[in-house]
């Protein structure tokens, strides 16, 4: 693997007689791992079904390594959402932030949603989650992995910072900052990341997240909890960056959380000897099986309840809410609460009275489906979030059953029951819709995610 030059100077001088176990960590394979979705299925239950060989994550209790020639990416549990496949390093972040039921939490660079899912398991469809990424392409990506994980009170948001620091001061419980970096720490995994590094984009990177984080200050109420995190090993954009955004921002003060099994502390030497950063930590990839993060957990000073941001919402037509009633009595034994919303033809339950206009906006909460002309059609997203015992009508596969192969292929499959909408269900888990008529399932499985 070829390292850049300048990156290998500054690594050597800054990790002295480390850095030869740190350039040996380049030579072995990466570590691959996944993350159960307690959303869905409780870690036990899991591992019974399980068909890969897992190891346990120290610091995250639903984090899991499997073997590298293991293919869980390809495996209907996959689709069924039980799980995300994330780097063992980046789970550390949702870990430190310690969210609670019933918290409202931002994740502000969110894509591709390893983060954003794991925040969203532990509130546990208490609370709310926004889920904001600047990129569109990725923001719809972002959306997607939301809408797998089967989230009911997740909002999308694809905006600039300042644009939600001005629409919601002082509102959120926690807020974590994945901040775009020059991406050291992804080097072994990501030859893109290699080819685009400089040290002038390292500075670059560090006026960009002090911007970032001004927002997020603004954004975060007192007593509140901050988590920053990089997946970079450059001084300029951790410990230094810390120590510059605490010294502006005298009202937070780095707290001083527990290490974890392989975290090393932030080291003072290099932010100018600013003492509190050695309560950061550095997750290096020749001391724990990951790959280079850095992490520091900040809490805002006073402890006041945050700003109720609400807005009366537009009516509903009725004849579009009509149909999903019939819809709901028809099929859904339990009906996900929530505020309703429309954007045209699709209908939302919000999980908060929020002032969404004049924001852009990917998924407004759990998309429940499409209104068209008295008739509704229950969206993929709605199928995810729900259980069996959440509906009327399910058609129960096992994952050796022929038919999951042919349903996630968009096939018509065969099945038996009443006339109409079905869920299907693998090991009694959601997989998407299908519509009986006589013995035959029409498959609604949508076509973007059909298996080749």
């Amino acid at each position: 693997m070829q390292l850049p030059q300048d990156f290998k100077d500054r690594m050597q001088k800054m990790l002295g007689e480390e850095f030869e176990a740190f350039l040996q960590s380049y030579t072995l394979d990466r570590a691959q791992s996944l993350r159960v979705n307690t959303l869905k299925v409780a870690k036990e239950d899991f591992m019974n079904l399980s068909p890969f060989h897992l190891r346990q994550i120290p610091w995250v209790n639903e984090g899991f390594y499997y073997n590298s020639e293991e293919r869980p990416g390809k495996h209907v549990y996959h689709e069924a959402g039980l799980y995300y496949i994330q780097e063992p390093s980046a789970m550390a972040v949702a870990t430190l932030a310690e969210v609670v039921q019933g918290e409202r939490v931002l994740d502000l660079c969110a894509a591709p949603g390893g983060k954003s899912t794991q925040l969203a398991a532990a509130l546990q469809g208490k609370g709310m989650l926004i889920s904001n990424e600047i990129h569109p392409v990725r923001a719809k990506i972002l959306a997607q992995n939301i809408e797998r994980m089967g989230i009911l009170n997740a909002i999308v948001t694809n905006e600039t910072p300042q644009n939600l620091a001005k629409r919601f001061p002082e509102f959120f419980d926690r807020i974590v900052v994945d901040a775009p970096c020059s991406g050291e720490g992804m080097f072994r995994k990501d030859e893109e990341a290699r080819n685009h590094w400089s040290i002038q984009n390292v500075e670059m990177c560090a006026l960009r997240q002090a911007e970032i984080l001004d927002c997020a200050a603004i954004m975060l109420r007192p007593g509140g909890t901050l988590v920053y995190s990089t997946c970079t090993f450059a001084p300029e954009e951790n410990e230094r960056s810390m120590a510059n955004f605490v010294a502006a921002h005298p009202e937070f003060e780095i707290k001083k959380v527990e290490a974890y099994e392989g975290f090393a502390p932030g080291r003072p030497e290099w932010a100018d000897g600013v003492e509190a950063v050695k309560d950061t930590f550095r997750l290096w990839p020749h001391l724990l099986e990951g790959e280079g993060h850095y992490v520091a957990v900040l809490q805002k000073s006073g402890a006041e309840l945050a700003n109720e941001i609400t807005e009366k919402l537009p009516d509903i037509n009725k004849v579009a809410w009509k149909s999903y009633e019939t819809f709901a009595k028809e099929n859904l034994v339990n009906q996900p609460e929530g505020y309703p919303v429309m954007f045209g033809e699709q209908l939302y339950l919000l999980p908060y009275a929020l002032p969404l206009r004049g924001l852009k906006v990917v998924r407004a909460g759990l998309h429940l489906g499409t209104c068209k002309k008295k008739r509704f059609e229950p969206s993929h997203a709605l199928a995810l979030a729900l259980r069996p015992g959440d509906v009327r009508h399910t058609c129960k596969l096992t994952r050796e059953d022929a038919r999951v192969n042919a349903y996630l292929k968009g096939e018509t499959i065969t099945s038996e029951g009443e006339k109409g909408w079905h869920l299907v269900c693998v090991d009694g888990y959601a997989l998407g819709w299908g519509k009986l008529s006589g013995n035959v399932l029409k498959n609604h499985y949508p076509k973007g995610l059909r298996w080749m």
